[in-house]
């Protein structure tokens, strides 16, 4: 995999403070082809460095693949989970509500957290409280706990949204695209994986709902190892470039001094910055959506629960290469446009497709679906590319993902609600339909080659 991460030559002719900064301090990804590795040690490379670079690749992928499954695990299994905890259609819908929200509350204090205790710290906090949620939501008894708990590995998942794209321009400013390609791929095996596995593992596992959503605790804790070596790098997330192991002597004062120099960027001034925060918001929304309803659409329609979750899983796994194919296009295009406009296309074809016939061309709808999911890794690279430096990209990150969460919140909600008083889901997918529109028009926007920097200094 690591092989193939070939130079993001649009990307860094658009920019090319990043290619400066590349040539200042060579690219820890090219660590990863052995020869290249020797070569680089014999021209005095210190050894450690290809190790680390394997190392925090390892990590960013094992994060990744558990950025998902709480939230996919739980739409698999729902119905179980409605039907033991007593919930209405009303209240399902505010636990489908909860992840956005989450992410909103907790996205936002994520750069402040890195500055303070270090990306590698937070980062591993975050996996560990995921390992405790998932662990805790299905024994705590009742509705109000299963939600804590659920909080409780949300907010791992929230802070570890936002600080993922600072450490790829951190350890891989030439290598956006394809890094950013790398986790979001895994991010969508971790996704499909949840609904795919987690109805057969229940069964396997005594048919109990609380063991079939603990089970993906296990994951979770594996994802903790490869971040502790990296716990007490509390390097500041504004110096950007390689991570200590790899960064050249008398580099860092000088990073020290850029960042201390640089102005405080006033993010909100930049309306590129709103039309990412929006369309990130807007997709989201129907992310959370598919996530949490789609795999009942189809149990309603008609198809059995493990057919439904393997429904539910296509549409996640279609993540899995269009995840690594779309942002390394959207580096090299000059403005992501038209990507935006054909992902929406496909969103729109398959929800006309569940209107009319959920049950009939459940299949296709299901990969019509999933490749406009993929809107999700194309706004993470848009955030790396509406950004210079990695403070621009910190705030950004925040402010898109922790914007876009809040907008994201009602729709789940509003599903749930349309879905419990219409008696089916007529409305529920008209609404769905209804939010792609403005979702291709603010993604239009996001996609101009300009950078907030720019815009706020403006």
């Amino acid at each position: 995999m690591m092989g193939s991460m070939a130079s993001e030559d649009t990307w860094t002719r658009h920019h090319p403070d990043i290619r400066g900064s590349a040539t200042a301090e060579p690219p820890c990804a090219t660590e990863a082809s052995p020869t290249r590795a020797g070569n680089s040690a014999a021209a005095g490379t210190p050894p450690a460095r290809a190790w680390t670079t394997r190392l925090i690749v390892v990590a960013i992928v094992l994060s990744a693949v558990n950025l998902r499954p709480a939230i996919t695990s739980l739409g698999a299994l729902l119905e179980e989970v409605r039907d033991g905890l007593g919930m209405s259609g009303s209240v399902a819908g505010l636990l489908t509500s909860v992840p956005p929200l989450c992410f909103a509350v907790f996205g936002v204090m994520a750069p402040r957290l890195a500055r303070r205790f270090g990306l590698g710290a937070v980062v591993c906090a975050g996996m560990a409280a995921i390992t405790g949620g998932l662990l805790l939501r299905p024994y705590t008894g009742g509705t109000a706990g299963f939600l804590a708990a659920s909080a409780l590995a949300l907010m791992g998942i929230a802070v570890s949204n936002v600080l993922m794209p600072v450490i790829v321009k951190r350890w891989f400013p030439d290598r956006v695209g394809s890094m950013t390609g790398l986790y979001s791929m895994a991010l969508a095996l971790g996704t499909s994986l949840a609904a795919a596995a987690t109805v057969p593992m229940t069964e396997v596992l005594g048919g109990s709902w609380q063991s079939g959503l603990a089970v993906w605790a296990v994951l979770a804790a594996v994802a903790v190892v490869p971040w502790l070596p990296f716990v007490r790098d509390r390097r500041d997330v504004r110096e950007g470039g390689p991570a200590p192991a790899a960064k050249t002597p008398g580099r860092e004062p000088h990073a020290r001094e850029e960042a201390a120099a640089a102005p405080a960027l006033r993010i909100t001034r930049s309306r590129t910055a709103w039309a990412l925060a929006v369309f990130f918001g807007l997709q989201a929304t129907a992310a959370y959506i598919t996530m949490g309803w789609m795999a009942q659409i189809f149990r309603d329609a008609g198809v059995a629960a493990g057919t439904a979750g393997l429904l539910l899983a296509v549409t996640m796994v279609m993540g899995v290469p269009l995840a690594f194919v779309i942002p390394r296009l959207a580096t090299r295009l000059p403005q992501q446009g038209p990507i935006v406009l054909a992902l929406g296309l496909c969103g729109l074809a398959g929800y006309a497709g569940l209107y009319f016939a959920p049950a009939g061309g459940a299949w296709a709808w299901a990969l019509l679906l999933g490749v406009s999911n993929c809107a999700f890794p194309l706004a993470l690279t848009m955030v790396g590319m509406r950004a210079r430096t990695g403070a621009g990209v910190a705030q950004l990150s925040a402010f898109a993902q922790s914007t876009g969460y809040l907008i994201s919140i009602p729709g789940p909600l509003l599903v749930g609600v349309l879905y419990q008083h219409s008696g089916g889901w007529g409305l529920p997918i008209a609404l769905m339909a209804a939010l792609m529109v403005p979702q291709m028009a603010v993604g239009l926007l996001a996609g101009r080659d300009r950078t907030v920097e720019d815009e706020a200094a403006r």
